[in-house]
């Protein structure tokens, strides 16, 4: 199995990490490389906004229902099971 591997240079203000000045061009080759990468790797795992919306509504369902049920049991366990 291949890897790619993108390296670029970190850019801050106008000098690179070994503080030589950079170009326009170099500096949006390097936006675009990151950018480029970024989004290849986040595409892949990142989920839309709508199953994200079912997923959470999902599990809020199903931890109000088991909060619910876990009362209900120590309530019989407890108060009403005085006689």
């Amino acid at each position: 199995m291949a890897t790619n591997i993108t390296i670029t240079k970190r850019l801050r203000g106008g000098v690179d990490d070994g503080g030589e000045p950079v170009t326009r061009k170099a500096r949006a080759k390097a936006n675009t490389n990151a950018n480029a990468a970024s989004s290849a790797s986040a595409g892949a795992r990142r989920l839309p906004g709508w199953l994200w919306f079912i997923a959470l509504w999902c599990f809020g369902v199903g931890s109000a229902m088991s909060l619910g049920f876990a009362f209900k049991l120590l309530m019989n366990a407890t108060l009403f099971a005085v006689k």
